[in-house]
């Protein structure tokens, strides 16, 4: 074969290997804008499932290839898997991080090779990170104290305890401060307040010793769902289903425990409109937008939060689905 047929050979082959194979097609992985990592807190939890179904949604609609690496809720692992996703080559990394204080490194690295760093909830630690897009916790804490309020009555004999979550997840945090400050401000007394480290048996147990200790009190408000559904728990096998429990996040085993009226109700964050939200924000510092927050000297875009209730519990139950 003379190398004029051999050049027609090859050209001819080209063109039926891009009709067959859709060469240039934005299906091509290597055809895509680049790579987002997300490192997740941990994927057993429901409410990170549905803020990974929104990242991975935003960031293969926008025309990235999407990397997931799940912390399971160990900062050891986090530190590690992260390190391991900016060593691929990623062009942007978001993160809900387990252990926010031991971002340091990971934002050090990022930045050493000009990688946009995103904060989905948790927090910073501190890190100069770009943009941290975090619920409107605090607002979300008045939230559940109006409605105990509102249910219940205000007057100088009212007790409410709460269950906070980790302190060292200092967003998440001000659920809880914002709950009390609007409760000492209706006249209760906010007599117990107790941590449960994000976890539902240690809801159970703390659960527990506040109404061994305050046996008046009238409503606990927990700092997410999981402690919630341990302390409506407790107070069932203490036999106490008068006290309001109100919960955070609107999971779906609290939704389940709602419309079973072991509680009364959760301030719904929306994780998959957050996790929407973090692949935009990518995209726009991937081209070199300047962007506009909530909070500027922190960085931080706040999302806007729900009360659910026996009233709505199913609308908020289908849209999990």
């Amino acid at each position: 074969m003379n190398s004029k047929r051999l050049s027609l050979f090859t050209v001819v082959f080209a063109l039926t290997a891009a009709l067959l194979f859709g060469a240039g097609s934005s299906d091509d992985a290597s055809d895509r804008k680049g790579t987002i990592g997300f490192s997740v807190f941990d994927m057993q939890y429901g409410f990170f499932q549905q803020m990974e179904k929104g990242t991975k949604d935003g960031v293969t609609d926008l025309g990235y290839n999407y990397i997931l690496h799940d912390q399971k809720s160990d900062e050891g692992l986090m530190v590690s898997g992260v390190m391991d996703l900016i060593n691929q080559g990623i062009d942007a990394l978001i993160i809900s991080p387990i252990k926010p204080e031991a971002m340091g490194p990971i934002v050090a690295a990022a930045q050493a090779k000009g990688i946009p760093v995103i904060v989905d909830d948790i927090g910073g630690g501190g890190t100069d990170y770009d943009v941290l897009v975090v619920s409107d916790n605090y607002g979300g804490g008045v939230m559940a104290a109006e409605y105990a309020v509102k249910t219940l009555g205000s007057g100088g004999s009212m007790e409410a305890a709460t269950i906070a979550v980790d302190p060292s997840h200092v967003y998440a945090f001000r659920r809880t401060e914002g709950f009390r400050d609007a409760m000492v401000d209706a006249n209760w007394k906010v007599v117990k307040e107790l941590n449960g480290h994000d976890k539902t048996e240690e809801g159970y147990t703390v659960m527990q010793d506040i109404i061994t200790a305050n046996p008046d009190v009238q409503v606990v408000f927990c700092g997410n769902d999981p402690m919630a559904v341990g302390a409506a728990q407790a107070a069932a096998d203490a036999g106490r289903n008068d006290i309001m429990i109100v919960g955070f996040n609107a999971d779906e085993i609290a939704l389940e425990a709602i419309k079973a009226g072991s509680m009364e109700a959760t301030v719904q964050q929306v994780p998959y409109r957050m996790g929407k939200m973090t692949a935009e924000l990518a995209d726009r510092l991937l081209k070199g937008e300047t962007l506009e927050f909530d909070d500027d000297p922190n960085r931080e875009l706040w999302i806007e939060v729900n009360l659910i209730t026996l009233d709505n519990v199913d609308e908020a139950l289908a849209e999990l689905k």
